[in-house]
Parts: structure tokens; C-alpha cells; sequence
């Protein structure tokens, strides 16, 4: 004889996957019990990257914040297209975290000297990939038509070679040489276009 509690704590620890197509549904959707889930699994690793950059309450205000944008932000949800959850929020976690260091950066006085720095040089490495990957995920959606993006991921993120490139892409040298200047010429024109005021 099997007694209901059992079975319901057996329930409570069957196996739980934040990275299938199930779990992207729920996400998508905003199912509350999901993302009450998904914090359970995930505080820990968004709470350490959040506390490579801040410290004390205003860590604790960021790892809360975004929990809060998760649930109040379709679109924030729909940003999340695939691969593994836990990695998309500590990027996240990290670029709130960053942004709030600005903001706080900017509303303190600058002879305040004694305050020690909210961001230790990992932080600010992390930073600078962080503002990258930003600005080539932008470029790739705004600025760069659809086919040439395994070109560029290949060519520009990865720094293949040419060779290697065309190998992997399945196309001539020529053929990828003229395309590669054709993608040279939308990073131009995005580049030029965000320098506009």
C-alpha cells in the first residue's frame, strides 16, 4: 500500500529540466508555478554572478529585479530562444548587475574616495564580453541579413580562417570572400548608423 504523501513527494523530486521544449513553453507562457521553480533552481548561480559586481542589499535588489522582470515582461521572456536557461540568466543577472553599478557610479559624488569599487577586474572583464556579445547579438538582428550570420559567426565571433570557414559552410573561397565584404560592409553601416545622434 502506497500512502498519497509519498507519492506527492515523489512528485516534488521527480527530475526537473529548465532546458527542454516543455520548460521554454511554460517559460514563454509565464506560468508562475514554472518561474517559482525556476528561481528555486537558479537563485544560486544568479545570486553569485550578481555578487561578482555588488554586494549587500543592492545584490540582493538585483537578484530580486529580475525574478520581478521575469514575471511582469513577455518580451523579456521571448528573448530567450534556446539553449541552456541557467547561462541565459547568469548573462542577464550580470548585465543588471553592471547596469546598476553604472547608475550607482553615476548618483555618487565623485570625491567620495573612501567608498571601496563595486567591481573587481573579473567583473569588469565580464563586463566588457557582456557589452560584446550585446552589441554583436544587436548587429546580428538589426544589421545583418539572416544568411550571412553563420558567416559572420564563423569568420568574426569564432576567427576562423578562411579556409576553415568555407569547409564548415560548404562554399568556395570566392564565395565566401565575397560575402565576408559583403558583411563587412553591414558592420560599416551599423557602426556608422549607431554613431549617429
Amino acid at each position: 500500500m502506497v500512502h498519497v504523501d509519498f507519492l506527492t513527494t515523489m512528485a516534488c523530486k521527480a527530475p526537473f529540466s529548465i532546458d527542454d521544449d516543455l520548460a521554454r513553453a511554460r517559460f514563454h507562457a509565464g506560468e508562475r508555478d514554472f518561474i517559482g521553480l525556476l528561481y528555486r533552481e537558479t537563485y544560486e548561480t544568479v545570486d553569485a554572478t550578481v555578487g561578482r559586481v555588488l554586494r549587500g542589499a543592492d545584490r540582493d535588489t538585483v537578484v530580486h529585479d529580475l525574478y520581478f522582470r521575469l514575471l511582469s515582461k513577455p518580451e523579456l521572456r521571448r528573448n530567450f530562444s534556446g539553449g541552456s536557461m541557467r547561462s541565459w540568466l547568469a548573462t542577464l543577472a550580470h548585465n543588471l548587475a553592471v547596469d546598476f553599478w553604472r547608475r550607482h557610479r553615476r548618483e555618487t559624488n565623485l570625491e567620495d574616495r573612501d567608498t571601496p569599487p563595486l567591481v573587481d577586474p573579473v567583473s569588469r572583464l565580464m563586463e566588457e564580453r557582456a557589452e560584446l556579445n550585446l552589441f554583436v547579438e544587436r548587429f546580428r538582428r538589426d544589421g545583418l541579413p539572416e544568411e550571412l550570420w553563420p558567416l559572420f559567426q564563423a569568420r568574426f565571433v569564432e576567427r576562423l580562417d578562411q579556409r576553415e570557414t568555407a569547409r564548415r559552410l560548404g562554399m568556395p573561397r570566392t564565395t565566401l570572400a565575397y560575402r565576408e565584404l559583403r558583411v563587412r560592409r553591414f558592420l560599416r553601416a551599423f557602426l556608422r548608423k549607431r554613431a549617429l545622434p
